[in-house]
């Protein structure tokens, strides 16, 4: 579990910037593509009734084991030559290990640990319990938010790396799907701080715009002004 509690920090590398290269996921043609028109704010939103560690705790592992899908389905292209870095657009991922070192890794093995851990968290009944009478940890909201920290940036890399095999695959609609019943979820509790998901915005608001409107208008004014001058420095985080 420790794992979950190392800090990411960026800082510019000291070079140019490379020239950005266009976004085929924002392609007007390709963001329109959808599985559902469902009203995902109503979707995310906490039922009368239900306890909102409950409510978190379903929502988290659902989309952990469906953004573990949408990955496996072009994992054969993220390969260690491939994507040598767990790179988003211009900025870098690093891992951290159960002693907080950095470990610089290729992108399959960034998603692996992910993946490998956010598994043993979801079946660990002392931090997700399913029996009745079994209490959450306090320490549940801070690993729920890592975890999707975590499962963004994943989603995020096969945006910024495998949306040509995805369209290829054409599960395009699938993703965009996802991704924007995700955003949604996390801008509802404030499961991520919005200045990790601003290398996103240019997609979130046009994904999340048109499911709603309020919440886009909402959830991106902290970070999307300024998320095209985020994007024309490189970072490591």
């Amino acid at each position: 579990m420790d794992w979950l509690m190392g800090k990411s920090k960026g800082k510019p590398n000291g070079k140019k910037p490379a020239p950005e290269e266009k976004k085929l996921y924002l392609e007007p043609e390709y963001t329109k593509s959808r599985i559902t028109d469902f009203e995902f704010k109503e979707l995310v939103m906490l039922p009368r009734e239900i306890d909102l560690n409950e409510w978190l705790a379903s929502n988290t592992t659902t989309f952990f084991h469906h953004i573990n899908l949408q990955y496996s389905t072009i994992s054969e292209f993220c390969t260690g030559e491939s994507c040598q870095t767990m790179a988003v657009c211009n900025t870098q991922y690093y891992w951290y290990d159960e002693r907080g070192k950095k470990i610089k890794c290729t992108a399959p093995q960034y998603v692996d640990f992910v993946m490998s851990s956010v598994q043993k968290l979801v079946t660990d009944e002392d931090v997700f319990p399913t029996k009745y009478g079994k209490e959450f940890p306090n320490s549940f909201e801070s690993l729920v938010k890592k975890i999707c920290k975590y499962l963004f940036h994943v989603l995020a890399h096969i945006y910024s790396s495998h949306f040509k095999e995805t369209l290829a695959l054409e599960l395009h609609g699938h993703l965009n799907t996802l991704y924007t019943h995700f955003i949604l979820f996390i801008r509802e509790f404030n499961l991520v701080d919005p200045k990790e998901t601003t290398i996103m915005d240019d997609l979130t608001e046009v994904l999340c715009s048109s499911s709603s409107s309020g919440s886009s208008s909402n959830g991106s004014g902290n970070g999307s002004s300024n998320s095209a001058g985020a994007q024309n420095h490189v970072k490591e985080r």
